[in-house]
Parts: C-alpha cells; structure tokens; sequence
C-alpha cells in the first residue's frame, strides 16, 4: 500500500475500502463546512457512498490517472488530497485537496501539499503541477500562494456549485519554480 510521511505528524496514504466509515465520519461531521466549496457533499449520504469513492479512486489510481490519499495526523484522518489527474503525457498533475473543519489552521494542509508536490516531482517525474480554487474560496486558494504557484488565469463559471457557478482561479507552478523556491528555504 502507498505511504508517504510528510513529515513526524502527517502521512498521506491510500484509502482503503476499511477507511470508508472513518472517511464518512469525517465528511458527515464536517458537512456545513465543506459543502461550501465542494458540489458532492449532498450525494454522500451513507458509508456506502464513502466505500463506493474509495472504489472509483482505487480504480483511477490502478490505471495510473490519478492518486488520491488519505491526510493522516497521528494516524487519525484529517482531510484527503491527490492528483485528481495525472496527464503522463504532458507530466502535468492536477492537484486537489479538503480538510475537515476541525483541523483548520493548523498548517496541516500547507504540509501535506508540499508534501504531495515534493513526491510528484522527485518521485512521478512531473513537469507541472497545478491547483484550481473558487474565486471566493480564500482558504483554499493561500495555498498554492503561500507556496510560491504562478496565478496563472480565471476560469469563468468553471464549476456548477448546487445551484450556481463560481468562477476558479488557475494557479501553475514548473518543477524547476519548485526546486529554485525549496533551494532558498
């Protein structure tokens, strides 16, 4: 099974169909908060529905088109971030990621990105990476911000959100951005 340690408190690693009430739980609780920015919640009503994502990310990540995984802190599921794509062709990631609302501000998701890019990099071979967030969503988007990513563009009405669109800010950062910005650090 996949494991990557971030660092002494985070792992990410791949979710498995046992992870699929633990995954539930953490949605359910979290539910208010996260439907703000993300249009599946209200199709996720029962641990089936969490087994049955696991399932699709399973398959996704068996033929190499993505990756996603499970953010741990001690062990204890927080969140889950991946490569909602991986382009082989172009080297491209695409990279996605939610936290449950009670482990907010605690750099826990700043971590497991840098993470998640240092293995796209070092580990896949990938050129680019990029992230996609709600214009409005200004957690999500002092991510690829605090880490040095390019805003590259905005996409108008670029995601339906229940019963409205929202416009997504492009953020892009190059393998070489990366290494340049990790060597002043």
């Amino acid at each position: 099974m996949f494991t990557f340690e971030v660092d002494d408190e985070i792992t990410l690693r791949l979710l498995t169909e046992t992870d699929a009430d633990e995954l539930f739980q953490l949605i359910d609780y979290s539910r208010d908060h996260l439907r703000e920015w993300l249009g599946w919640i209200d199709r996720t009503k029962t641990v089936h529905d969490s087994k049955q994502f696991i399932q699709t990310c399973t398959k996704i990540h068996e033929k190499r088109q993505g990756l996603t995984l499970g953010i741990y802190l001690h062990d204890k599921l927080a969140g889950v971030i991946g490569f909602n794509t991986i382009d082989w062709t172009n080297r491209i990631g695409v990279i996605g990621y939610w936290l449950g609302s009670n482990f907010q501000g605690e750099g826990i998701m700043t971590r497991a990105v840098t993470g998640l890019i240092d293995y796209g990099y070092h580990q896949l071979g990938l050129n680019r990476m990029e992230i996609r967030a709600a214009f409005e969503n200004t957690k999500s988007r002092a991510i690829p911000e605090r880490l040095g990513f390019m805003q590259e563009g905005q996409i108008r009405q670029g995601e339906w959100l229940y019963d409205h669109y929202v416009d997504l800010v492009v953020y892009g950062m190059l393998a070489s951005e990366w290494d340049f910005e990790r060597s002043l650090s």
